[in-house]
């Protein structure tokens, strides 16, 4: 019998990316995908999520394929109410499908995976000492990866280029820039990225290339 799988998003995530990486082990009637905020109107979503004093802002894509800066208490606050409503429903595992620094998501029966938790050290024990190079889509989200890759032996380089809006040359250019600091290993960290991306670094650069979903 096929274990069933919960994809919980924040926002917008090409799942038509991801699921053909998931249904090599999971059949695929047996997976469903839920998101927060990406059926939602950006009016809608800035009326309930708003970042308000004392909120942490959180930046996530929504279905006009814009980023919203959204308060992470309140998407932590529903993301735990729809995991409850999913373990309830009897999934075998469910999956957190974010780069957010999301805290204290809780499961009481099913499995309950959370990228954050999982992939920096899955890529520190893979890279061995060698010097990593994150891509980020953003400037705003340099500031938390730091503490995100603490786990590597050596502090990581930077450079921005954005799966969305960007183009082959500019993820080019930003691969290339990471080289150009030493970097000898690239990590693409954001769902937009895919593997049409690492394609095209692993071709134009000859380097490792890695994304959130390897």
């Amino acid at each position: 019998m096929s274990a069933s799988l919960a994809i919980l998003t924040i926002g917008v995530v090409p799942m038509s990316e991801v699921l053909p990486l998931l249904t090599e082990y999971i059949d695929e009637q047996h997976i469903t995908h839920h998101s927060l905020l990406g059926k939602m109107s950006r009016e809608d979503v800035m009326a309930d999520y708003a970042v308000e004093p004392g909120d942490d802002p959180l930046l996530t894509l929504l279905n006009d394929n814009q980023i919203a800066h959204v308060s992470r208490q309140k998407v932590e606050r529903d993301l735990q109410s729809v995991v409850e409503v999913l373990d309830n429903q009897g999934y075998d595992v469910i999956i957190l499908m974010s780069t957010a620094a999301i805290k204290s998501m809780a499961a009481r029966n099913s499995i309950l995976l959370e990228p954050l938790r999982i992939i920096p050290p899955l890529v520190a024990s893979i890279v061995d000492g060698h010097q990593v190079g994150v891509i980020v889509p953003v400037a705003e989200l340099l500031a938390a990866q730091e503490k995100k890759w603490q786990v590597l032996q050596m502090p990581p380089v930077y450079s921005l280029a954005n799966p969305v809006h960007g183009s082959e040359q500019q993820l080019i250019d930003a691969g290339q820039a990471l080289l150009d600091q030493g970097a000898d290993v690239i990590m693409l960290d954001c769902l937009g990225f895919h593997q049409r991306h690492r394609d095209i670094l692993q071709q134009a650069l000859d380097v490792p290339v890695y994304s959130l979903m390897f």
